[in-house]
């Protein structure tokens, strides 16, 4: 019976835990590019920040403030 058990919730089937694997290491990767992607997104706000609206006033765009989100 334990056997049985074990089976039906997803014991040592190989595709199983090769599946399992696969979504780990993909979960992994995600998070590696969301912490990559956070901190490019921190130093392009620094350097707005340190340029000021200066950088799009020179170039001429108009930037409306964000409105807010809908919820």
């Amino acid at each position: 019976m334990a056997k049985a058990l074990l089976g039906y919730v997803g014991g040592s089937d190989p595709r199983l835990l090769a599946e399992m694997r696969r979504l780990q290491q993909r979960v992994q990767d995600l998070e590696s590019e969301l912490v990559r992607i956070q901190s490019e997104n921190d130093a392009l706000n620094a350097a707005a920040a340190q340029h000021g609206d200066s950088l799009l006033d020179s170039i001429g765009i108009d930037v409306p403030q964000a409105e807010p989100a809908l919820t």
